[in-house]
C-alpha cells in the first residue's frame, strides 16, 4: 500500500502512452479530409511518431540516470500534453496543415517515447513480488487507456460529431498535465543501487541473448502496431463498416482483449510459464493475421482483428520480464535498448503494411498479410529460445 501513489502514477504513464500511439489513428481518414492528406501523408504521421519514439528511447539512455527518474517523468508528460494539445491548433501555424501536425506528433512522441523507457523500469525498481505479475498488469493499462480512446471518442463523435475532435484532444492534453502531480509527489527507487554499476553498452552487445531480446521486441511492436494503427481505417475504408460501429466492434474489441490476456496471464502467472505463454501467443497472432487478410468475409477479418489484440498482450510485456530476469544488470540502459527494439518494430509494422497498401492500389488486406512477417520472426524466436534451452539442459545432462 505504501507504493500505492507510484503504482497508480505508473498506471496513469500507460494510459497517456495509449493516447499518444492510438488517438490520431482514430482521425486518420478526418485528418485526410480537412487537410487534404495523401496516403503517403498518413503513413508518414504513423511512422513519424514511432521514429521519433525510438529516437527519444536511444537518447534518454545516457541522461535518465542523471537527471532522475522523477524529473524525467515529469518532462515526458509535459511534451505529451504540449504536443496533443497542439494537434488543434498548430496546423493553422504553418504553411500547410500537415506541417504542423508533424510538429505535434514530434512534440507528445517524444514525451511518449521517453514515458515508454521510464515506466516499465520504475514498476520493476519497486520492492514487490512477483514481478512478471506487476508488469503484465501494468502494461494492460495501456489497452484500457486505449479503450478509453476509442469508446469516449466514439461516444463524442457521435453526439456532437467528428467536427467536435479539437475539445476532446485538449481533454486528453489535460489529463496528461494533471499526471504530473502524482510523479511529483511518490516513491521512485532505481533499478541499480547507488555504488553498484550496470552493464554497459559494450558488455550488453556482446550478449546473444541480449539480441534475440532485442529481435523479440522489435516484432512485438511490429505485430501490435502493424494491426492497431490502421484498424480504424482498415474497418471503415476495405470492410466499408461505419466509423462508429467499427471503433467500437474492432478497435476497441482489439484494445480490451489485450487488456483482458495481460490481465490473465497477471492472475495465473504462478502456474503458467511465461515462455510457453508467449509461444501460443505469437501462434495465435499469426493466425490472426492470416484471418484477417485472406477471407473475403467481413466477420471473419473482424473476428481475426480480435484474435489480434488477444495474442499480442503478452508479447511486450513478456519480453520485459525476460529481459529483466536474464539480464539483471541490465538496468535503465536496458530498459532504453528494449524500448528502442519495440519502438523499431511499432514503425516498421504499420510501414510496411502501409507501403505494401499503397504500391498495390491501396489494398490493405495485402498490407496486412505482408505484415505477419513479425508474428512469424516472432515464433521462430521464441521456438528457437526454447530449442537453445533444451539443447543446454541435455547437454548438462550428458555431463
Amino acid at each position: 500500500m505504501k507504493y500505492k501513489k507510484t503504482v497508480l502514477a505508473c498506471y496513469m504513464g500507460y494510459v497517456i502512452q495509449a493516447i499518444v500511439n492510438n488517438y490520431a489513428a482514430l482521425l486518420l481518414v478526418t485528418f485526410q479530409k480537412e487537410y487534404l492528406l495523401s496516403m503517403t501523408e498518413m503513413t508518414l504521421l504513423i511512422t513519424v511518431n514511432f521514429v521519433v519514439q525510438l529516437l527519444m528511447d536511444l537518447a534518454s539512455a545516457f541522461f535518465i540516470d542523471k537527471i532522475g527518474y522523477r524529473a524525467s517523468a515529469v518532462l515526458a508528460h509535459i511534451a505529451a500534453a504540449a504536443g496533443l494539445g497542439g494537434l488543434t491548433f498548430f496546423p493553422a501555424l504553418t504553411a500547410d496543415a500537415f506541417t504542423g501536425l508533424l510538429a505535434a506528433v514530434i512534440c507528445y512522441a517524444a514525451g511518449g517515447g521517453l514515458l515508454e523507457v521510464l515506466i516499465s523500469p520504475i514498476i520493476e525498481a519497486l520492492p514487490l513480488e512477483n514481478k512478471e505479475k506487476h508488469m503484465s498488469l501494468l502494461h494492460s493499462f495501456y489497452c484500457w487507456g486505449h479503450m478509453a480512446v476509442v469508446l469516449l471518442s466514439t461516444i463524442l463523435f457521435a453526439v456532437f460529431g467528428i467536427q467536435q475532435w479539437r475539445i476532446l484532444t485538449w481533454l486528453w492534453a489535460l489529463l496528461s498535465a494533471l499526471n504530473i502531480i502524482l510523479f511529483m509527489d511518490c516513491p521512485i527507487f532505481h533499478l541499480i543501487s547507488k555504488g553498484e554499476k550496470g552493464d554497459s553498452l559494450s558488455s550488453l552487445f556482446h550478449k546473444p541473448v541480449f539480441w534475440l531480446l532485442i529481435l523479440m521486441m522489435v516484432c512485438s511492436g511490429a505485430s501490435n502496431n502493424g494491426i492497431s494503427q490502421w484498424l480504424s481505417a482498415f474497418l471503415e475504408g476495405t470492410l466499408a463498416v461505419p466509423k462508429n460501429v467499427g471503433d467500437i466492434t474492432g478497435t476497441m474489441a482489439y484494445a480490451m482483449l489485450m487488456g483482458l490476456s495481460r490481465v490473465m496471464y497477471a492472475k495465473c502467472s504462478e502456474k503458467i510459464e511465461l515462455k510457453k505463454a508467449i509461444l501460443y501467443s505469437s501462434l495465435g497472432c499469426v493466425m490472426a493475421y492470416l484471418l484477417i487478410s485472406i477471407p473475403q468475409a467481413p466477420l471473419l477479418n473482424i473476428l481475426g482483428c480480435s484474435l489480434c489484440g488477444f495474442s499480442v498482450g503478452l508479447l511486450w510485456p513478456g519480453t520485459f520480464s525476460i529481459a529483466s530476469s536474464a539480464m539483471r544488470q541490465g538496468g535503465t540502459l536496458l530498459f532504453a535498448l528494449l524500448a528502442l527494439a519495440g519502438d523499431i518494430g511499432c514503425a516498421a509494422g504499420p510501414g510496411l503494411v502501409g507501403a505494401v497498401t499503397g504500391r498495390y492500389g491501396g489494398d490493405m488486406k495485402l498490407g496486412i498479410l505482408a505484415g505477419s512477417l513479425f508474428p512469424i520472426l516472432m515464433l521462430l524466436c521464441i521456438l528457437y529460445g526454447n530449442i537453445k534451452k533444451i539443447w543446454k539442459v541435455r547437454k548438462e545432462n550428458e555431463i
